[in-house]
């Protein structure tokens, strides 16, 4: 009884409650102060460079904005830099969905192998690669003259079109485009969809084609923006092998039409900051659908 009358007496007293500890005075004003401090740092260039760019003797004005379009050599670099980017996406993603997908789901054994060759990019700095692949262009069609193989290295050197970057252009890209598809891949149950997928007799081309690409799309978008962005502000690359891409010709520009080639840069930063968006709007909207 007296064990029972304890226990009942226990069962309705109150545990004491945790003392709260109060947060510390001045935190809140503290991340004001950074937040503040980071967007100064982000803003205050832009805004100059906006100033830059509109800034006229009788006042304000964008005709430097419209001057753009009709720019000598815009028309030509923009649109080679665009058909630059779409290859090296398309290629990029063509080598390392597959790899990925294998890895993961066949030879997981690897994850290490290929995790390390991805990151061989960021080891090996970007002049040191450039500097032998103009080695190799310029050895190679002297040595193999004659033949079919020297015909592809001129190919590969047109200058409307110089294939050469986006081969360059795919390995530097190699490490973002791996670590978005890879993190896409473990977010999600691959490994029981192409199975189900395979098992109702599908080959591989359409599990990764109806099942794979669906499920990473926003890893593609993400792996993709990033390769993007790399091509459209990629320099050292193009310069040193002697094709003029769109961030040579704003460099070339920049002596004789400085504001043009700062209104050029600013736009550019625009679309990047419009197709970031659109990718989050774009992830957003899909984790809508799944939770609803």
């Amino acid at each position: 009884m007296t064990a029972l009358a304890e226990g009942v007496v226990g069962a309705g007293s109150v545990a004491p409650e945790t003392p709260v500890r109060p947060g510390r005075r001045g935190s809140g004003a503290w991340r004001v102060v950074v937040l503040g401090v980071l967007g100064l740092y982000f803003l205050v260039p832009i805004v100059a460079s906006v100033w830059f760019t509109v800034r006229e003797r009788d006042g304000v004005s964008l005709g430097t904005y419209a001057e753009i379009p009709g720019a000598e050599g815009f028309a030509e670099a923009f649109t080679r830099s665009l058909a630059l980017a779409g290859l090296t996406v398309v290629l990029a993603l063509l080598l390392m969905v597959p790899t990925v997908v294998l890895v993961n789901l066949r030879l997981p054994r690897l994850r290490t192998t290929v995790e390390l060759l991805t990151l061989l990019p960021l080891v090996l700095p970007p002049i040191a690669l450039v500097v032998g692949v103009r080695s190799v262009l310029a050895w190679a069609p002297d040595y193999f003259f004659g033949t079919p193989l020297a015909e592809a290295f001129f190919a590969l050197q047109e200058p409307a079109l110089p294939w050469i970057l986006v081969l360059v252009y795919v390995v530097l890209a190699l490490p973002f485009v791996y670590r978005a598809l890879d993190a896409g891949v473990r977010g999600a149950d691959l490994r029981t969809l192409t199975e189900a997928a395979r098992n109702l007799g599908a080959s591989w081309f359409r599990v990764i084609v109806s099942v794979v690409l669906p499920v990473l799309r926003t890893s593609v978008l993400n792996a993709s923006f990033l390769t993007f962005a790399l091509v459209m502000g990629e320099y050292t690359v193009a310069v040193i092998l002697g094709f003029e891409t769109f961030p040579t010709w704003i460099v070339r520009i920049s002596g004789s039409q400085a504001q043009l080639s700062v209104a050029v840069s600013v736009l550019s930063l625009l679309v990047t900051w419009l197709l970031l968006l659109l990718i989050s709007a774009l992830d957003r909207r899909r984790g809508t659908k799944e939770t609803s």
